[in-house]
């Protein structure tokens, strides 16, 4: 989700065998056109022009849904519709795997961090980093939380399953 230019794609499709896909979702004209470049002789990875806080026609198609530094750009109403999608998507027992801010406090975060969230980072980061996304999740159906901390701990890598509502 929140394809880009195809790069996260371009990293999971060495790994993808011959009866794997990918597809990627963005709504930028330009980053499509550098994603659809990229993989014009992969069939088996497509991207489309889809808004992922609005309803999607997946229904338990897929493995994995992978989204990078997109969700927390999102307000809440609208990362809990793209949460409700993704649930929706996925096969039962299929991974959501967000690379996106830790949870903590950015006003007593490292100093380098405090200044990038005041000065250089989307509004709602803040909001974002401030919630308990495992909390959030296991209230929209997912579990078996695994985590991987980057960057002094203030971002994370978080998948969870889909699980039975």
């Amino acid at each position: 989700l929140g394809a880009g230019t195809g790069r996260n794609a371009e990293l999971m499709a060495r790994r993808l065998s011959e009866r794997g896909r990918i597809v990627g979702l963005d709504i930028g004209p330009e980053m499509l056109a550098q994603a659809q470049a990229r993989f014009r002789d992969r069939p088996n990875v497509a991207f489309e022009k889809r808004r992922i806080e609005e309803p999607l026609p997946y229904r338990d198609e897929f493995d994995k849904v992978f989204i990078s530094f997109v969700l927390h750009g999102f307000v809440q109403e609208d990362r809990l519709r793209i949460i409700a999608n993704v649930h929706q998507a996925l096969k039962p027992g299929g991974a959501f795997l967000i690379l996106d801010y830790a949870h903590f406090e950015p006003e007593e975060a490292f100093w380098p961090v405090r200044w990038a969230f005041r000065h250089a980072e989307c509004p709602l980061a803040s909001d974002f980093a401030r919630r308990d996304w495992e909390a959030i999740l296991a209230g929209q159906g997912f579990g078996d939380f695994c985590s991987r901390h980057y960057y002094r701990g203030y971002v994370r890598l978080l998948r969870a399953r889909k699980g039975t509502r």
